[in-house]
């Protein structure tokens, strides 16, 4: 899969923007402290108050200690807030995503391999959590949650737990075809425990369409968790995150434009990169679409040249010997006129 995914541009460019994405979230603390910034103080020089709060200077305030800018209102280094934003928005995507992978796999393999009861109850239960509004019972669990309740640690129940349906049905249709197959109908029959069955043999075959959906949901609860903080429901000041700042951006956009344009391009380039990944994953784990990539490559065309030759060898060498088997006719003999001498 890694040899394929090299292949593509395309991909190797997403994997360098999200790797490099993650060393500046891990990097967040050092990279402020070189700056000397942090993203919770105010500078109240830096704004001017007879306009509102605009920041003082060109470009939201940018300088030398402010690489930036700083925030409408209060002040605050917008380098640093973007750095520890992306901490937040990484964290909750990712862990929500192994909150679903883990809750869908399991719900899947036992309404997939279970008894029809089984099948019937999660499939259903699928069914219900699927036709659910999420943000509107997103918005309802955070309204009953205390107020000293991690934020970030909410946002991942609450979208892992109220998103997983997906992934169930697909692991559910992928169990249903395995388990007609050969080998896992001997294991059945030799005596293996259900949970050895799943384990051993069914586990490994649904690894390749679970991978593939687990990147795809990355940048949807990227856009779940901006969307929720936007929404004032998500993290709480002082703590930054991309989809807050945006909340707060609404009503700067024009005095500020940059205060919007950061955060906004910040949260298009890393869903567009998960989404290039995800798709290149997609293709590299599907042998199907990998044969046909590479139907017009250099290396499909050498090896169509090496089977077009090889096939030419073939023929001819064929040829050769039918011409050396053929016997030659009997000469024309006085019991066998020829058809000259019978004219």
């Amino acid at each position: 899969m890694v040899r394929r995914l090299r292949a593509r541009p395309s991909a190797v460019a997403a994997a360098a923007v999200l790797v490099a994405l993650a060393l500046l979230a891990l990097g967040a603390p050092l990279l402020s402290a070189l700056a000397g910034q942090d993203p919770t103080t105010y500078h109240d020089d830096l704004i001017d108050s007879a306009r509102g709060g605009v920041p003082v200077g060109p470009y939201g305030g940018s300088s030398g200690d402010h690489w930036l800018g700083v925030e409408p209102g209060t002040g605050r280094d917008l380098f640093a807030r973007l750095l520890y934003g992306a901490r937040v928005s990484l964290l909750v995507a990712l862990g929500a995503t192994v909150v679903q992978v883990l809750i869908g796999v399991t719900v899947g393999l036992a309404a997939g391999f279970g008894s029809r009861f089984a099948d019937t109850v999660f499939s259903r239960l699928t069914d219900v959590l699927v036709a659910l509004p999420m943000l509107v019972f997103a918005v309802a669990l955070t309204a009953v949650v205390p107020v000293g309740f991690p934020r970030p640690l909410l946002l991942v129940l609450v979208i892992g737990l109220l998103n997983w349906g997906g992934t169930s049905r697909i692991v559910r249709a992928q169990t249903l075809s395995l388990k007609k197959l050969d080998h896992v109908a001997a294991a059945r029959l030799g005596g293996a425990t259900p949970w050895r069955v799943a384990r051993r043999e069914l586990l490994p075959a649904l690894a390749a369409p679970v991978i593939t959906y687990a990147a795809i949901l990355v940048p949807t609860n990227i856009v779940v968790e901006a969307s929720l903080s936007f929404l004032g429901i998500g993290v709480t000041p002082p703590t930054s995150s991309w989809g807050q700042m945006l909340s707060t951006a609404t009503t700067w956009f024009r005095a500020d434009p940059l205060y919007v344009l950061l955060p906004a391009g910040c949260l298009f380039v890393t869903v567009l990169a998960f989404t290039v990944l995800g798709d290149a994953i997609r293709t590299a784990l599907d042998p199907r679409e990998s044969s046909r990539l590479r139907v017009g490559t250099r290396g499909g065309s050498r090896g169509a040249r090496r089977t077009a030759a090889a096939t030419t060898g073939a023929t001819h060498t064929t040829a050769t010997d039918t011409t050396a088997t053929q016997t030659p006719a009997p000469p024309a003999g006085p019991d066998r006129p020829t058809r000259e001498a019978a004219v």
